[in-house]
């Protein structure tokens, strides 16, 4: 079964498409096949996968605006078993383009029927805001995947994010559930930062992901060389800690199937 996951958080500069990207690779590691769909206009994934521009014929654009196909507009990259469908700046133009459209919110989620069965994860990157396109990834995705930088306003803005995720799953897509927190660019040598995890751990303890990234340059360098950074150096403490989220992430996946087919069971008997 392909578990779609939506990559958001509607602040900027959080880490969401490095932790996209790397988590993706990570997966593709793992000998599962993944889907990025770069729903971001600053197209960022697409770039940090080495997608060249002049490349990029068909985009997420044309699939949310041109009536096109999910499956004419992926790319191999150069990780085996990870694709992308990439992003153009035109994509800015799409807010604007979808509100005449009949069933705005649901243009994706029409469209990602065609990768069910063809991908283990299909990891939608969202733009750092709560606009339509992000709307539309919610209300496409089986569950959300929130990187979240440890900071002052960290807990603020997860809350605004919750409250969103809460009515996308009242009125528009019942079956969304919150994957998992990660908390990104962590400085041990920062109280703050130490503070800001507690806090975040305390307000949701059962979907904080044990793993956390470390602020590291490596990691930082590696999109302007056009790959992920296990590519990029594999050794180095960032591309580690995705190695290791990607390994708590399936083993959790792995408990939540347990539970839910005993759930199953349970209702059965009954």
């Amino acid at each position: 079964m392909t578990e779609i996951i939506a990559v958001v958080n509607q602040k900027g500069g959080v880490g969401k498409t490095t932790t996209t990207i790397n988590l993706a690779t990570a997966m593709a590691a793992c000998k599962k096949k993944v889907l990025i769909i770069d729903l971001d206009p600053q197209s960022n994934a697409s770039t940090g996968l080495g997608i060249p521009t002049a490349a990029r014929r068909i985009s997420t654009y044309d699939v949310v605006i041109n009536d096109a196909g999910l499956k004419e507009a992926e790319m191999q990259t150069l990780v085996p078993g990870l694709f992308i469908v990439p992003a153009v700046v035109d994509l800015s133009a799409a807010e604007i383009e979808l509100v005449g459209v009949i069933n705005r919110e649901y243009v994706i989620k029409s469209k990602i029927e065609d990768t069910k069965g063809r991908y283990d994860y299909v990891f939608i990157d969202c733009p750092p805001s709560l606009g339509l396109l992000t709307l539309n990834a919610l209300v496409a995705a089986t569950s959300i995947f929130i990187p979240l930088q440890c900071e002052f306003f960290a807990l603020e803005g997860l809350t605004h994010l919750l409250k969103t995720v809460e009515l996308v799953r009242k009125k528009l897509n019942p079956q969304l559930e919150i994957k998992g927190v990660v908390l990104t660019m962590v400085d041990r040598r920062n109280r703050l930062a130490e503070q800001v995890e507690a806090d975040v751990r305390a307000f949701m303890p059962s979907k904080v992901f044990q793993t956390v990234i470390p602020r590291n340059t490596r990691v930082s360098e590696a999109p302007s060389h056009g790959k992920p950074a296990l590519i990029y150096d594999f050794r180095c403490p960032g591309s580690q800690s995705y190695i290791l989220l990607a390994k708590e992430m399936l083993k959790r996946g792995r408990k939540d199937a347990q539970m839910k087919n005993e759930i199953q069971k349970e209702r059965e008997h009954v």
